[in-house]
């Protein structure tokens, strides 16, 4: 893939580590920053806006999908941005990327939830072979989909979607102890872990360097 990406996701509108990550990233050479919704914690758009800020000021593409958690209004912010990749493909110097954001239906009622047959609509709609995938929900059955019970809670879609399809690189979010990579078939997926928490990730050539900031 050849292409320097960081993957953020779950700011839950920690403005302070989104400053702290954009110091980091200043003097580094990425192509582009992949944000995996929930940048705001049930916040508006105004919000998420004021919260990205810092990372859009770096110059560099940045692409983001809602979360489950961000307010109703948090989609339409994004759009307005010029960021937004749910339910659509967007293509970044030759390289595309398919959005989905929100989650599988949880039993919180949360702002942003899906049935799996849309979310598997969303992604085949758009997919075209060699891309990158970037959804709020992680795959099934799963390292990066398993919460603290033990429970696996990611999306099926996405799992059969990318057993089916094979793109190189899935980055997700949503649960925060599943922190990690784990790989399906030939598909690096990447939970970077939560941004309020000082956790990121660096991707290059499908290599993964989970990160924390000091």
């Amino acid at each position: 893939m050849g292409v320097m990406i960081v993957a953020v996701t779950d700011i839950h509108g920690n403005a302070s580590m989104v400053k702290k990550l954009a110091d980091e990233l200043s003097g580094l050479d990425f192509e582009m920053i992949l944000i995996a919704g929930d940048v705001t914690h049930f916040g508006n758009g105004v919000e998420a806006k004021k919260i990205l800020e810092p990372l859009l000021d770096l110059g560099r593409p940045v692409l983001a999908v809602m979360g489950n958690c961000d307010g109703r209004d948090v989609s339409e912010a994004l759009e307005e941005l010029g960021i937004s990749v749910h339910n659509r493909r967007i293509e970044i110097n030759g390289k595309g990327v398919v959005g989905f954001g929100g989650s599988n239906i949880t039993p919180f009622s949360t702002v942003w939830e899906f049935t799996e047959e849309e979310i598997k609509r969303g992604l085949e709609k758009n997919y075209r072979a060699g891309d990158i995938i970037l959804t709020h929900a992680p795959p099934h059955g799963t390292s990066l989909d398993r919460t603290v019970s033990g429970l696996h809670v990611g999306s099926q879609a996405l799992r059969k979607f990318i057993e089916e399809r094979r793109p190189p690189l899935v980055v997700c979010g949503h649960i925060h102890e599943g922190r990690g990579v784990d790989v399906i078939g030939e598909t690096v997926a990447v939970n970077p872990g939560p941004l309020f928490r000082g956790y990121y990730a660096l991707i290059e050539n499908r290599k993964v360097e989970l990160r924390r900031l000091r």
